[in-house]
């Protein structure tokens, strides 16, 4: 070994301290991209095979009915290499012991073999018997939540008749990774659920024996997906059909690429400022060692080493930190993204999750922070290698001593001796107090980044949930129907008010842009829907035109007062031209807003409904239950208070699993920071500090100037952390940002405490 080399290994191990704490900071980086990268490759690689060996469709259609020779048809369009003809609709069931609405989508099998589009996994049990129409295999997900197993057995109202179904097989499905209710903002596996049943049994309950209403299509690779569902539209439009769209709409692939592109802000973000530190902590301590070391370097200098070697030197004790903190930060880094994808397995349901950290990530990641660490030290190598040896034999030049603010303005009598010594040191290094106080500062704003989201999502769903709808629940009927339904509902006994909406899904056009959204109908006089607003003002409907979200607004470039092209999706699929009257902020969803009577208007429809808001009286909710379970022409019905704690409960585990990490982090870093200032504090004033008890200082009061000094960095970091925490919010809502939701950049008081709290018990636990 070489004499340099012993050299290495001994300093590393006197700045044994430094060095751990340095490659503490460098394992939270490391970790964070680690976890973040892999769960997404991860789960990026799980979807995709199961996408691929369950042949998950490209292009999807639905319509009224249409009979199944015209299967043959859509698969001689160019571009189709397969194509399965379905029967699908909405069913409402009945669960022994829950008394909550439920509703599901029942969608058929073949009869015979398998599907070769959308095939089903089988977890438990078996598939439907051809001859039976009174099997069916439930989703997993709602099998799980409710307790059931194959032989049980569950009611449904199949097209307005009761039928008590058994279940033959719990499945899993590549069209419902992520099972959610339409327009829903998040999975609900115990009200709503998917069933398969025999094409067979499923067509002769609807009236679609020889026929179907829904098809689902695999494109052949390179084909144009737009030609293709161009000409399955001009197929399907005397059917009856919906303008078909692609898997990039389908709702369930649609929520799995928003939460990887989430999952790849993240992993940009985070990583990248713990990395930042650890290159700040190692410019520091390569710094101070380089001021050591002094008189070593002189006779390096002297014995004949070079400045590469003395400069190369340096950079293998960078380059042996950052090793030990990136093999540390791998290992946390694969064992957190497991545990993440665990977490996230819970939600998206698939199969299996296929775990996959790829060597390039992992080489990526140590590039990164060593090239990072290497340009933060940089100067510090720079200024040992160029050291001259006359130059270095000589001491380090003493501290220019003068008065300081703290003397001129007279505030000195009110401090104690060692308190007026420690608020005199850190004046007199302005530039290292400075940094000391930011490194700690980034630890409040890491704190803050990863904890502000239940504040940001307490604040939509208060907004959303609480102030813009006061209804108890949301009747959807089967069709548009007469305003009369409502006086039916109302009818009901325990139901205290209703109120009529019209939802009619449209794609919205402007120039070469478009968007498949929804335009929802308000009544004149509404009550229990009012949209508000991010800034909690009612959004005011004019008597004719139409109100964007602004972030709709965005994606079609337009602006009040521009025109639009709105084709209906539904009925007589009528295209009109119509004005933007105004764009309006709001969190979630994008969507578009009419005044009841124009847009039926618009439909020329009359005074058609798509359902109603109730009020009820909470002594009568089981009854109204029932009864609506009863009424052929609901097709389902949502609680609003379920929506809510529903919304909570399936974020709860993600929400704690992030502020776990953050507060982790942020303690390293804190840790990082002011341990490294304590022992170069230490190391640069042990005389200063052995003259003081040579003077007669006890040794409480030398503790007491010392991490005095720490003390006050910490507190002093608190305002600058809290500032950029907020910016790194800001930038994170922006990053965030989707056409799902938007994150409003709130932060609680609770939230500073807790930001707070966690860094200053770190940092006095570490000093």
């Amino acid at each position: 070994m070489k004499a340099l080399d012993r050299k290495l290994l001994r300093d590393l191990w006197k700045m044994k301290g430094q060095a751990a704490a340095i490659a503490l900071v460098i394992v939270s980086g490391v970790s964070a991209f680690i976890m973040l990268i892999s769960t997404m490759t991860s789960l990026n690689l799980t979807r995709d095979k199961f996408y691929r060996e369950y042949g998950f469709a490209d292009v999807f259609a639905s319509l009224k009915r249409a009979p199944d020779g015209l299967k043959h048809r859509i698969r001689e369009i160019p571009g189709v290499r397969d194509v399965e003809t379905r029967v699908v609709a909405g069913v409402k069931l009945d669960i022994s012991g829950f008394e909550e609405p439920v509703t599901a989508r029942l969608v058929s099998v073949p009869d015979k073999g398998s599907a070769h589009i959308n095939r089903l996994y089988i977890r438990r049990g078996r598939t439907v018997d051809a001859f039976r129409d009174d099997e069916a295999v439930l989703s997993e997900a709602f099998a799980e939540a409710h307790g059931f197993v194959p032989g049980d057995r569950l009611g449904a109202v199949i097209n307005g008749r009761w039928k008590t179904l058994t279940i033959v097989g719990i499945a899993l499905s590549p069209e419902f990774v992520m099972q959610a209710r339409p327009g829903a903002i998040s999975p609900d596996y115990k009200r709503y659920a998917i069933l398969w049943m025999g094409r067979d049994a499923l067509g002769t309950a609807y009236g679609m024996k020889g026929a179907f209403n829904d098809a689902v299509v695999s494109l052949e690779d390179g084909a144009d997906s737009g030609r293709v569902t161009a000409e399955l539209d001009r197929l399907l439009d005397r059917y009856g059909g919906l303008q078909a769209y692609t898997r990039k709409d389908q709702i369930s692939n649609r929520f799995l690429s928003e939460e990887f592109r989430q999952l790849q802000r993240s992993a940009e973000i985070f990583p990248t400022i713990f990395i930042a530190v650890a290159a700040f902590l190692l410019n520091v301590v390569i710094n101070r060692t380089v001021s050591t070391q002094r008189e070593q370097i002189a006779a390096l200098k002297a014995f004949g080493y070079s400045n590469a070697a003395v400069g190369i030197h340096y950079i293998k004790l960078v380059f042996l930190i950052v090793l030990i903190g990136s093999a540390g930060g791998i290992a946390a880094g694969v064992y957190l993204g497991r545990g993440l994808g665990r977490i996230y397995m819970e939600f998206y349901r698939f199969p299996y999750l296929l775990y996959e950290l790829k060597p390039s990530v992992a080489a990526l990641a140590v590039f990164v922070t060593f090239a990072a660490a290497l340009a933060g030290t940089l100067r510090s190598v720079q200024k040992a290698a160029g050291l001259p040896p006359a130059e270095a034999m000589r001491p380090e030049p003493p501290a220019l001593y003068r008065k300081t603010l703290i003397d001129r303005l007279g505030l000195g009598r009110f401090l104690s001796q060692p308190g007026l010594m420690i608020i005199r040191n850190i004046e007199r290094r302005p530039v290292n107090s400075l940094l000391s106080i930011t490194g700690i500062a980034l630890s409040y704003a890491i704190m803050l980044g990863g904890t502000f989201f239940t504040d940001a999502f307490d604040f939509m769903i208060d907004t959303e949930f609480k102030r813009s709808r006061k209804e108890d629940m949301t009747v959807v009927f089967t069709d548009p129907t007469s305003g009369r339904a409502v006086y039916e509902l109302m009818g009901l006994n325990g139901i205290e008010y209703a109120e009529p909406f019209r939802s009619v899904p449209v794609r919205l056009k402007s120039g070469h842009k478009s968007y498949r959204t929804t335009i929802q109908g308000i009544a004149p006089g509404n009550r229990l829907y009012l949209p508000l607003d991010t800034d909690f003002k009612p959004i005011k409907l004019p008597p004719d035109g139409i109100v964007l979200t602004d972030y709709l607004g965005e994606i079609l470039g337009v602006k009040a007062g521009d025109t639009l092209t709105v084709e209906a999706l539904e009925g007589t699929r009528p295209v009109r031209e119509v004005a933007v009257a105004r764009l309006a902020s709001q969190y979630i969803g994008v969507t578009g807003y009419m005044d009841l009577t124009a847009l039926n208007r618009m439909m020329r429809e009359g005074g058609a409904i798509s359902g109603a808001y109730l009020t009820v009286d909470e002594l009568h909710q089981k009854e109204i239950y029932r009864s609506l379970v009863e009424m052929s022409r609901v097709s389902g019905t949502v609680v609003r208070k379920d929506e809510i704690k529903n919304f909570y409960a399936t974020q709860a585990e993600v929400l704690l699993f992030f502020t776990f990490i953050a507060s982790l982090l942020a303690g390293t870093i804190a840790f990082g920071v002011v341990y490294n200032s304590a022992r170069i504090a230490l190391s640069e004033r042990s005389r200063e500090l052995a003259s003081l008890r040579v003077l007669g200082y006890t040794r409480l009061e030398i503790s007491y100037i010392l991490l005095g000094e720490l003390a006050v960095f910490t507190l002093a970091a608190i305002p600058l952390g809290f500032v950029i925490g907020r910016a790194l919010c800001a930038y994170i809502a922006r990053s965030l940002s989707s056409d799902l939701f938007r994150v409003p950049v709130v932060v609680a008081p609770a939230t500073y405490s807790l930001a707070a709290a966690v860094v200053v018990v770190s940092a006095w636990f570490r000093a």
